[in-house]
């Protein structure tokens, strides 16, 4: 079964989702020189995500792709657009999913199989705080560790 952590209540999705991936970036398990991160959520999202990335601190480099890009499996932080996108297939890594959209895969059990730790980022919109309680159900009806980190107040 697979750790999965929903951190709720996000005032500003694409700032906490480059906060947690650096995060994430600096904590280096002893089994994996480098955390390998792979980032879910709509075209639109990750486009702007992908330019936060560039411009929220001025003394971070978080390396990140396109699951399309040729140098993809070779870099750490990798965007896709869906749970069924052909790329997410061909990656060699799969340390961490980090989860910003709305939609529940349409098989959790492979997803968890395949990466150890997922993370669902739910914002306060009222739509992603309903589709998120949806795939909180779906995650705990199939029995995985599940943790709650509300983020009211950040």
């Amino acid at each position: 079964m697979a750790r999965i952590d929903f951190h709720s209540q996000v005032n500003n999705k694409p700032l906490y989702s480059c906060r947690l991936i650096r995060k994430i970036m600096a904590s280096p398990r002893e089994d994996l020189p480098i955390r390998n991160v792979v980032v879910v959520g709509s075209q639109d999202f990750l486009r702007q995500l992908d330019e936060l990335l560039w411009t929220f601190t001025a003394t971070d480099f978080l390396p990140h792709a396109w699951g399309s890009d040729d140098f993809a499996p070779e870099t750490p932080v990798v965007f896709v657009d869906s749970f069924e996108a052909d790329e997410l297939e061909y990656l060699p890594h799969g340390d961490v999913l980090i989860h910003v959209g709305r939609n529940l895969p349409k098989s959790v059990e492979a997803l968890a199989a395949r990466f150890p730790r997922i993370v669902e980022i739910v914002s306060t919109d009222e739509a992603d705080r309903q589709a998120g309680r949806e795939r909180y159900k779906a995650y705990r009806d199939q029995g995985h560790e599940l943790h709650n980190f509300d983020q009211t107040g950040q």
